[in-house]
């Protein structure tokens, strides 16, 4: 199966929600030390605890970058509660394509990104 499918390759070329917010309520960076891989991600929140805007920067492979523009589609709108949740099952959902063990770490980047900006957006509520 090939793992890089039309989508990942179309959400790397073209990341959606890509660069810096200019006023983010939490800013945090991922890194993957096995490969290089790295997301620099901003969140706003509205009232609510919910992701009102969302940017990210970052380099490495298709699927750590790809991976994180999906997510950033996907958690518009989402409670951290719900973002803390975030599974591979359901970044595997989101990519459409099957995460091999080895490429877990590379599509769960973004993941990891989001659930450690709705923890540091917890400790300042």
């Amino acid at each position: 199966m090939d793992l890089y499918t039309e989508t990942i390759l179309d959400h790397y070329e073209h990341p959606h929600h890509a660069g810096r917010l200019a006023t983010p309520d939490v800013s945090v960076q991922e890194d993957n030390l096995l490969c290089g891989d790295r997301i620099q991600l901003d969140c706003a929140f509205n009232g609510r605890g919910e992701v009102c805007d969302i940017a990210f920067a970052g380099m490495g492979c298709a699927l750590s970058q790809a991976s994180m523009s999906l997510l950033s589609d996907f958690v518009l709108g989402k409670s951290c509660d719900e973002l803390r949740t975030l599974s591979v099952e359901g970044v595997q959902q989101l990519v459409g394509s099957l995460i091999t063990p080895a490429r877990v770490k590379c599509a769960m980047l973004g993941a990891v990104a989001i659930k450690h900006a709705c923890e540091l957006y917890g400790k300042k509520e």
